[in-house]
């Protein structure tokens, strides 16, 4: 057999490592698991021992599925490169951040690069998964793992692009669920990456004409979400400011059919809040200013501060001294049922409401209060404390608040502010 092709050549067995083990890799490493031989490598240790001891703290792969793979189908997480250099089968799944400027910040696909550039080999494949502007894959990943491998691309080895469509927290479309988009550096290897994604993705998949369709299709994803929530948080602004209830006018507007039925709210996690800004970079070295997607992201940017104010705005309305008051926020999570607080903007209207008072109690069930206090500098507690309060923000809409009796929670006159409008109208003095 020619060794140079050995990774295209249908006769060779698929084995498969996934670099990075967070919401993306870890989910879609255990179901690669369950069709071919899978390694997960991560250059976290304890990450990589919680792993193998059965137990994933982002809660995306259940316990019994993670044993599961481990025992019947061989699946084992690792630090150690040497565990990866047999496999040809690569598939990076890094997070692509913005810095404190919201520029991309392409570090770790960079040092995954250089990973892979150590172990991979003739005939292989690399597919990349993160979030990135068009471009990326074959202008920035590619020439690293040429460089570090000293091997040329679609020479010696070949490339793909099939991005993640991981939604953290739902349990409903999990990964197999989704259709996934694939695509490769040849024909041939575009072939092969979509056979080995369609083995395993129930939804099907979506070969793309090259990998810049790919790239692209997935950053206007959430882009295009970011544009439309930023339009409702827009009109939540405007309806406030009239007196009018936004929800109400959502309810009136949604009963014509074409009509997309949205709500406004926080825009935070590693998605929606992170990937325009990739889009945005790009298009500006084009000579392009997207003044959309530039005006969605600062108004939604924007959105934490201006719920706090809608709090201090009800408290001077009943009466309640802002200065020294005691409030609390249920909830610090980027979303709900889920312990991800990457890039949540709950912590904004902390910092606001922060600057009149001290007295400030953050509860959230789900998050990992070592975290939230690395990453916020916030004291977290996981259940409500047993005194009343003169306001209560409702942040995130965990199951867990459900039963919570708010008005209980407060002092008379006290302010109630629901950030998600889930919450019946009659009960809330504020909402979105």
């Amino acid at each position: 057999m020619d060794n140079k092709n050995k990774g295209l050549n249908p006769e060779t067995p698929t084995k498969i490592a996934v670099i990075g083990l967070g919401y993306v890799g870890l989910p879609l490493a255990r179901l690669f698991s369950t069709k071919f031989p899978t390694v997960g490598f991560d250059m976290n240790p304890h990450r990589v021992a919680a792993l193998n001891g059965g137990h994933d703290a982002t809660l995306e792969v259940e316990d019994h599925l993670l044993r599961e793979a481990m025992e019947q189908h061989g699946f084992r997480c690792t630090c150690d490169l040497e565990e990866i250099r047999d496999c040809n089968f690569y598939v990076v799944a890094v997070p692509t951040p913005v810095d404190a400027d919201n520029h991309p910040d392409l570090q770790p696909l960079i040092s995954a690069s250089r990973t892979v550039g150590q172990v991979i080999g003739k005939g292989d494949i690399v597919v990349y998964e993160s979030t990135v502007y068009p471009g990326v894959t074959e202008e920035e990943c590619v020439p690293v793992v040429e460089q570090v491998s000293g091997l040329k691309c679609n020479q010696d080895f070949f490339a793909g692009y099939s991005p993640e469509r991981i939604n953290p927290g739902d349990k409903l479309h999990t990964v197999e669920k989704i259709k996934k988009v694939t695509s490769g550096s040849t024909p041939e290897t575009a072939e092969k990456v979509d056979a080995v994604y369609r083995a395993v993705i129930q939804a099907g998949t979506h070969l793309a004409s090259s990998i810049r369709v790919a790239e692209a299709s997935k950053i206007i994803e959430n882009s295009q979400r970011d544009v439309n929530i930023a339009f409702m948080n827009e009109l939540a602004k405007i309806f406030n400011a009239m007196g009018i209830d936004t929800q109400e006018v959502i309810d009136a507007a949604a009963t014509k059919w074409n009509f997309i039925r949205m709500k406004p709210g926080l825009v935070g996690g590693h998605c929606i809040s992170v990937d325009p800004y990739y889009l945005i970079q790009k298009a500006q070295v084009y000579g392009v200013l997207p003044r959309i997607m530039f005006s969605a992201r600062r108004l939604n940017d924007g959105m934490g501060n201006y719920v706090a104010n809608q709090v201090i705005k009800h408290m001077n309305l009943k009466g309640v001294m802002v200065k020294d008051a005691r409030i609390l926020l249920l909830g610090i999570t980027f979303k709900e049922n889920c312990p991800d607080i990457r890039n949540t903007k709950v912590v904004d209207i902390f910092s606001t409401l922060r600057e009149f008072t001290p007295h400030i109690t953050v509860c959230d069930p789900w998050a990992n209060a070592e975290s939230v206090k690395k990453a916020y500098g916030i004291d977290l507690v996981k259940e409500v404390p047993e005194e009343k309060y003169d306001a209560v923000v409702l942040c995130v809409a965990h199951d867990a608040f459900s039963a919570l009796d708010l008005k209980a929670l407060v002092k008379e006159p006290g302010v109630i502010y629901d950030v998600k409008s889930i919450l019946p109208r009659e009960m809330v003095d504020g909402r979105l």
